[in-house]
Parts: C-alpha cells; structure tokens; sequence
C-alpha cells in the first residue's frame, strides 16, 4: 500500500514538473493588439518551461492558430493544443494568428532567452552571445535565474554583461548603477552604445548613474583605442614580413653584386601567379584536397622565382655589372616585360585567390580585435624564411662564397672563389625568396600583374635603411617600417603616413649611410 502510495506520489510530482502553461497566457497570444502580444510572448518567456520554447518557436514559424477560443499549434495535417501540448482534432478553418516584425524580434529574444536553459553547453552559449545585443529590462529575472544555474565560465562571464544590461532599465538608481559599474569593466562597442544615452540628462535623472555612465564610457574609450592600436601594430607586422621577404631577397643581390634589380617586385608577382596555378591544379585534379594547394605551392613558387631570375642573370644582368644606371634601366624594362607577359597568360583582371580553411577565422583578442590566423601564418612563415636564410649564410658553404663576395669581390676571385657562379647562384635565391613573398602576398592582397610595383620601393628602403648586405638589419627595417606605417596611417592617414616615413628615411640615411648595421671588411675600408 505504502509502495503505491510513492508511485502515485512520484506520478503527480512528474506532472506538476511538467505542468502544462496557463491558457489564459496562451491566449493573449492572439490579441489583436501588439502590445498584449508582447506582454504575454515575455509572461511565458519568464516561466522558462519547455513548452515554452515549443510555443513561441510555433508563433515564429506560423503555425500557431486560433480555432474558438482555443489556441492550437497545426503542423501539416497534425494539430495539437498550444497550452498542454496533447494532440487534437485538427479544426475545420483556424484563424491565424498575425505576427508583425516588432513581435518576430520580441520572439527572436525569447527564444534566445530560453536556450539559457538548454542541456548542451554551446547552445546556451550561442544563446548568451545573441543576447549581448537584444536585451529588455523585463528579462532581468530571467537571466539571474540563468546565471544561477550556470556552471560553464565562458556563459557567465556573457550572462553577467546580458544581466547588467537588462538591470539598466530598473526602476532602482541603485540597480541602475551598480548595471553600469558593471558593464564599465568591457570593451565591448555595442556595449558602448548602450551606456551612450545614460550620459545625457533626458536618458538618465539620477546624477550618480550618469556620472557612473560617462566614466564607463570614456574607460571603454580607451580600451577600444588601444584595442585599435595593438590591431594596426599587428598589421604593420604583417605588412613588415611581407617586406621582409622582398627584401631580404633583394638584399642578397645588391649586397653580392651591386645591382638594382627594378624587376624584383615582378619577381613577388611570379609567386603569387605560381601559388595561383597550384591552387587551380589542385581544384582540378585534386578537389578533395584543396586545402593543402599552399603547401605545394612554396617549393614551386620559389623555384619558379629562381628560374626567372636565373634568365635574368644571364641574359641581360650579367653584360652590366658596375654600370649602375643601365642596370636600372634594363631592368625597368624586364620588369614591364614581366608584367605584360602576366597580363597575356593570366588576363589584366585580378584572379582570385582564396585562403585554404586552415587559415580562415582568427584570434580573438577584443570584442573589436581579431588577430586573423592568415596574417599569424604569414608572420610565422616570413620567421621560417628568415631562420632558413640565416643558416644557409652562415653555415654553408654557399653562404661563406656570397659573404666573400659581398665583402670584397676581387680577393675573392684570387683565392678561388667561382665569383660568376656565385652571382647566378645568389640572384636565383634571392629571386627565390621573392617569389616566396608572392605566395604570402597572395594570401592578404589582390594577385594582378601589377602587385609588385607597390612593394618595389618599400623593399629598396628597407635595404638601404637595413645596411647592405646585413640580414639582421633587414629585419629590424621591414619591421619598423611596416608597424611605423601603419601605426601612421591610422592616426594622420596613408598619404601623410608615407610622406612622414619618407622624410624620415632621408633625414636617417644623411646622419647613418651604412644603414642600421655597416657591412664590415677590407673592401669597406
């Protein structure tokens, strides 16, 4: 007796957990006034049932009817009645019942609201990170009921903030402040925005809540601006390593042979190009790994690079050594050679150039700074080129020939250094080198037969600014130039950014013209 006695027990408790919404709430649902809608859509948000959810998800997909005075959920030939869920007669003709966009956002919210409480964690995240911009004063109880609840720290960081946000529109001046105390602590813009009508009179009475409001405002301020300059210095990082990679290249060639190479920035167009075609191959003949196109493409791109330079090298280059002026000129001309042939194989039009899925998205520093992971690769393999080159200058043998020569070419010969074929050999790697600039390039900016021109004269300086010949103060250029500009840009503009850099490249290379690092030897001296 005692045992049925629990069992019927237990079966009532289970209803009651399951208890069925209030009609009368379910019926407001169908009032011709909008507002009534709304009043009762958050009466039934607040019971956080999961009837709810099932009621309100209905509303928003239109299948929600009133037949009589009943309202009932019709799907397909299937009806059910809204408040208990059992299923019914379908009705000979439901009315429907109207939802306008200021009840299907009022829904929206809702249903956002009442994933709170749903089992699976990124669900309720999803939840929490849609609430961040669509909070009412009404869900305030809703959300304290959530963040009790709540066991995931990442949820109630979110819930804190959507809570605060909701207290804002209490009736208490306390409540009020201790929202915007609170939501000081972000560095969130829409958070910002919020907080904005607090700081004036008509949007806040309370004197302590504005003056709160508009010391939270200007502490977002200044969260979001050196939020903003940590992401310029971050792209003048990864602007630096692109110029690393041209530089570095051109400071091998200028450093062993004098040579101003004007072709070098068509040498960076020859590794985009080449990336661009293995990305066409693989989508071709091997779709299902297209993500892995980049990988094959630095070897090919580099050797491409490599082949033009050596043609370069010795077809025209090598006839002009110590005539500085017609090895401009010369190769001006290859370089507009270059670009033309581009145009003729690949068309004048940009091609496009996507990034593999590994290199999509990013880091999330900031509400409003994303590191993104295709400028994070980029700098980490600008760091992998340079480390390969600094092992292949100074602990081969190559390498100890291109410093000898570099140094002093004519002692160089006597002791038997094959100097010719040193020139071919180091104009093919930092030719190289370029084209492994393109494929970086190619994953940031446009590939078009033009790309190169805009990173001729950058690469130059950083060269000249450097010291020639010196890998070390290559690297310390490209970077300072590439976070000095665009820390200017965000601050004076790109045309005053690239004047100022200008004239403080003449002004250092007139008090330092060996550069950062003076090449040292005999030939110097």
């Amino acid at each position: 007796m005692i045992k049925k006695l629990l069992v019927v027990l237990l079966c009532a408790s289970g209803l009651n957990a399951q208890a069925a919404l209030d009609p009368a709430q379910i019926r407001r649902l169908a009032a011709d006034d909008s507002s009534d809608k709304v009043a009762a859509i958050r009466q039934i948000t607040q019971t956080a049932e999961p009837d709810a959810v099932r009621v309100l998800k209905a509303m928003s997909e239109d299948s929600l009817f009133l037949a009589g005075d009943k309202v009932v959920i019709v799907d397909g030939d299937n009806a059910f009645d809204a408040a208990s869920g059992a299923p019914i007669k379908a009705p000979a003709d439901p009315e429907s019942i109207t939802v306008n966009n200021r009840i299907r956002g009022e829904l929206a919210g809702a249903l956002a609201a009442l994933k709170l409480f749903d089992a699976n964690v990124a669900v309720r995240l999803a939840s929490a990170q849609k609430l961040q911009s669509n909070v009412s004063a009404d869900m305030a109880p809703l959300l304290a009921r959530a963040l009790d609840k709540e066991t995931d720290n990442r949820i109630k960081k979110l819930l804190t903030l959507a809570h605060a946000q909701a207290n804002l529109g209490n009736a208490d001046p306390a409540a009020r402040l201790a929202a915007v105390k609170a939501l000081a602590e972000t560095s969130s813009p829409t958070i910002k925005s919020v907080l904005l009508p607090l700081t004036e009179k008509t949007g806040e009475a309370d004197d302590k809540v504005r003056y709160a409001a508009i010391e939270a405002v200007k502490a977002i301020d200044s969260r979001l601006a050196m939020a903003e300059n940590v992401g310029r210095a971050f792209s003048g990082l990864s602007l630096g390593s692109i110029l690393l990679l041209g530089a570095l290249g051109l400071a091998i060639t200028y450093g062993v042979m004098g040579i101003i190479n004007m072709a070098h920035g068509e040498l960076l167009m020859v590794g985009a190009y080449a990336t661009y075609g293995m990305q066409s191959l693989f989508r071709a003949v091997l779709p299902d790994y297209i993500d892995w196109y980049l990988p094959a493409a630095i070897p090919v791109a580099f050797f491409a690079a490599a082949l033009v330079g050596v043609v370069m090298e010795r077809t025209v280059i090598r006839w002009l050594y110590g005539r500085t002026l017609e090895t401009l000129l010369a190769t001006w001309g290859i370089s507009l050679v270059l670009i033309q042939a581009a145009r003729v194989l690949f068309g004048a039009q940009n091609v496009e150039v996507s990034n593999p899925s590994w290199m999509s998205g990013g880091i999330e520093i900031m509400p409003n700074l994303m590191l993104p992971w295709n400028r994070i690769i980029i700098v980490g393999f600008a760091m992998f080129v340079l480390f390969i080159v600094w092992v292949l200058m100074n602990k081969t043998r190559l390498g100890m020939f291109v410093r000898a020569v570099t140094q002093n070419r004519p002692m160089a010969g006597c002791v038997g250094v094959p100097t010719a074929r040193i020139d071919t050999m180091a104009f093919a790697l930092g030719a190289g080198i370029a084209g492994l600039g393109g494929v970086a390039l190619s994953q940031i900016s446009n590939v078009g037969p033009d790309m190169g021109q805009g990173y001729i004269v950058d690469s130059f300086m950083v060269v000249v600014v450097g010291g020639v010949g010196q890998l070390a103060g290559a690297v310390w250029a490209a970077l300072g130039l590439g976070i000095f500009s665009k820390l200017l840009e965000g601050w004076a503009g790109a045309v005053i950014a690239k004047i100022s850099i200008l004239v403080c490249i003449i002004i250092f290379i007139q008090k330092r013209p060996q550069g950062i690092f003076a090449l040292k030897g005999r030939f110097v001296e």
